[in-house]
């Protein structure tokens, strides 16, 4: 009974990220790169980021149907030919992304923090995440992650400068500071930059 368990969930993965295969197709160049935001919420940050860069292709994804088609609703009245909001996961994404596709940029903006000890495994910052997106990426991408939860920044921190695919940068300012619904509910946050090696 779990092999078939095992099996349903192996072919639901397999299909999404066929599905998420298709879109790429469709919605990105072969040779151009884009800035991705993981986790976009209600398309705050990335709506912005597109309409103050033109000539960038953005593309940000969400867990959350409701969040994505809000993010959509917002592209859609900014009439933004250059991004795109699409239901995925990371790990999907990242696996259904032909080879040719590079990342720019990568935006993580207020992640679930999962405090609890044992739901840490579903975080997202971690040396297999880092690792895949490390090789999506342009030499010298910066990712840049932002929580204003002080223990997983920290974590991320440790976890990021113990990969040899990354550089740690000197905190600074994002490129565009449009603050989220997530960064306007938060009495502080703390930022982590680092760069593709």
């Amino acid at each position: 009974m779990r092999s078939k368990g095992i099996e349903s969930y192996n072919a639901l993965v397999a299909h999404r990220r066929e599905q998420l295969g298709a879109w790429f197709g469709k919605h990105v160049p072969d040779d151009g790169p884009f800035v991705w935001e993981i986790g976009c919420g209600h398309g705050h940050f990335l709506t912005a980021y597109a309409s103050a860069h033109p000539a960038e292709l953005c593309i940000g994804i969400d867990i959350a149907p409701e969040r994505v088609a809000r993010a959509e609703r917002k592209k859609t009245r900014a009439r933004l030919g250059n991004l795109h909001f699409i239901l995925a996961d990371a790990d999907d994404f990242l696996a259904a992304l032909p080879r040719g596709r590079r990342v720019s940029a990568i935006f993580i903006l207020f992640p679930d923090p999962w405090p609890k000890r044992r739901h840490h495994k579903n975080r997202l910052m971690k040396p297999e995440f880092l690792a895949a997106a490390a090789a999506a990426c342009e030499k010298g991408a910066p990712l840049y992650f932002r929580t204003d939860y002080e223990p997983y920044f920290a974590e991320a921190k440790l976890v990021v400068g113990a990969d040899p695919s990354w550089r740690l940068l000197p905190a600074a300012p994002l490129p565009l500071e449009e603050p989220t619904v997530f960064q306007r509910r938060a009495p502080r946050h703390f930022t982590l930059v680092a760069a593709r090696r």
